[in-house]
């Protein structure tokens, strides 16, 4: 007990170490889509409501540690999830894990990399990270895992797939790399139990919510956004209109335009007809039409849109920093009024006091962030040479945990830039893994002791 108690403190201290941008804030990190996420678990008369562009998961678990008291319990639960799986990361690269080496890799995290930005951010954002760490265990290291442990993990890994749809891609590209290294079907069972449950909980929460039980009842919007941004798919509707009647071919000269312009400012083919009507959920009533076209334009133009998908994804490689997670962007109309709303005015009033809110996050982050870009760059090549030590010796727990970093970090930048837009934070979430990673598997090992449960 006195151990578990002492490791709980650990991870404790670990945690307050990876969320320290919240402190600086005065308040956990907030993004426009924060407003969504509180709205789908909103008092009456606003809420609960259904949000028709995003899964309806990580919005209650949100509430499951808010209550609507305090935002302060999400974020230091998040801190306390990564902070666990980076004790458990280490305990399966070096056979043991120990006190000073995590706080040194928490802290390494925290003050080096755009890790804390991420964690400290209230957005599924958090999950990309700790679904790739937690089916990388279940596939390489469950020998170093007791049974609570691979189900603990087996339960983040589900509900963070399922909390954001480019999980989905990430969560494959693991499961791949496991069947190529591992070679045995155990392991690729464990990492594909998890999708299997997302996929559920996705399916079935949208038959509830949606009457459509489907991964992403409107999803077609999103596709559409992105290949008429790159052009193939406004080619396409100028070429079949006006004779295929469809809604957009009374907007074929304005695109292609912006994919994030198309999908949400007020005066887009989206939100408002030709005939200057608004158009309430837009997205939703676009989607029918939007996966016609999307088919088609996969049909007719399948290398101008591979050659798109390429160009985005080496493009997000290049973006990995925390600016857009500190800006105030939209946060006065999409967040505050769901604070004002559900929280005590306490818990407004420390909001309305935070740095992020007024604008003044930015500059005061800014002495922090110069270290993101070279320790980077130098995460790649301690990766590079973690993954040429474990394949000298033919360690298959390391080879696997460390390449796989490398398979999640290109996954996570295609189905972030390829399939949606290149963004910072889009990156930044799960890059700041290769380092860390890379850097405790370079770490000398130590003998190891396998848990009560643990398993080949």
């Amino acid at each position: 007990m006195i151990r578990r108690l002492a490791s709980l403190a650990w991870l404790v201290l670990g945690a307050l170490l990876l969320v320290w941008p919240a402190f600086l804030n005065g308040y956990p990190l907030v993004f426009s889509d924060t407003g969504a996420f509180l709205h789908q678990t909103a008092p009456a008369p606003s809420g609960p409501l259904v949000i028709w562009d995003k899964p309806h998961v990580y919005g209650p678990l949100l509430h499951l540690f808010h209550w609507r008291i305090s935002l302060w319990g999400p974020v230091l639960a998040q801190g306390l999830m990564l902070s666990h799986l980076l004790w458990l990361a280490q305990r399966a690269l070096r056979g043991q894990a120990t006190p000073g080496v995590h706080l040194l890799a928490c802290a390494a995290a925290a003050a080096l990399t755009t890790a804390p930005f991420t964690i400290a951010l209230l957005m599924p954002d958090v999950f990309a990270p700790a679904v790739l760490l937690a089916l990388l265990l279940l596939g390489f290291a469950r020998d170093r895992l007791s049974r609570g442990e691979a189900l603990w993990l087996g339960l983040v890994a589900a509900i963070g797939i399922a909390a954001h749809l480019s999980h989905l891609p990430l969560a494959a590209a693991v499961a791949v790399l496991v069947a190529l290294v591992a070679r045995r079907i155990a392991p690729v069972l464990r990492v594909a139990a998890p999708v299997m449950v997302a996929v559920v909980i996705l399916a079935g929460s949208n038959a509830w919510l949606h009457g459509r039980a489907a991964l992403s009842p409107h999803g077609a919007t999103f596709a559409l956004a992105r290949l008429q941004a790159d052009g193939p798919a406004a080619a396409v509707i100028r070429d079949r209109c006006p004779e295929s009647g469809w809604y957009l071919c009374a907007f074929a000269d304005r695109l292609p335009m912006d994919s994030d312009a198309f999908l949400w400012d007020a005066d887009s083919p989206v939100n408002r007809a030709a005939d200057g009507t608004p158009r309430f959920l837009g997205g939703a009533m676009l989607s029918a039409e939007a996966g016609a076209i999307v088919g088609e334009t996969l049909r007719t133009r399948p290398v101008e849109v591979a050659r798109a998908m390429i160009g985005n994804t080496l493009r997000q490689f290049t973006l990995a920093l925390a600016g857009d997670t500190l800006v105030d962007s939209h946060l006065a109309a999409a967040v505050r009024p769901r604070i004002a709303e559900a929280f005590p005015a306490g818990e407004l009033a420390t909001y309305d006091g935070a740095l992020q809110p007024r604008g003044l996050l930015p500059a005061a982050a800014a002495p922090f962030l110069w270290p993101h870009a070279p320790v980077l760059l130098l995460g790649a090549v301690l990766a590079l040479l973690a993954w040429w030590r474990a394949a000298k010796v033919g360690e298959v727990r390391r080879l696997g945990l460390v390449l796989g970093v490398l398979v999640g970090v290109s996954a996570n930048a295609f189905a972030t830039g390829a399939l949606s837009k290149p963004h910072l934070r889009y990156e930044a979430r799960i890059l700041w893994l290769m380092p860390v990673i890379a850097g405790l598997a370079l770490l000398p090992r130590r003998p190891a002791f396998p848990p009560p449960g643990a398993q080949g």
